[in-house]
């Protein structure tokens, strides 16, 4: 039996600043580094880490709907990494999709 495989390509890294968006409202800011990656079958995601205050952290851990507008003003979609609450307090590793092309990352 053969099986073929497709390869992931890093991207590249997205660092910055910006806001965590929910229900169209900006609601804190947030610093973010993030690496991208494409797999044909998937496109272009990314995961990374954001930080923002540990209390709105810890309000906002575990949603769904959660967006990050960043400075250059991308809209990325991000759903936790985790399961439990980062005993950090402040960063959350997340996973990142949304309208992303492979040149919008540096290398």
């Amino acid at each position: 039996m053969s099986f073929k495989t497709t390869g992931l390509r890093y991207l590249g890294g997205l660092s910055g600043h910006g806001a965590i968006v929910l229900d169209g409202q900006e609601i804190t800011p947030a610093s973010f580094e993030f690496d991208g990656y494409f797999r044909a079958a998937a496109g272009v995601t990314g995961s990374g880490e954001i930080r923002l205050p540990a209390g709105v952290l810890k309000d906002l851990f575990g949603r769904k709907d959660l967006q990050l507008l960043t400075d250059q003003g991308r809209l990325l979609d991000l759903s936790f990494s985790d399961v439990k609450h980062p005993p950090a307090g402040d960063v959350a590793h997340v996973d990142v999709t949304g309208k992303m092309a492979p040149g919008d990352w540096r290398q």
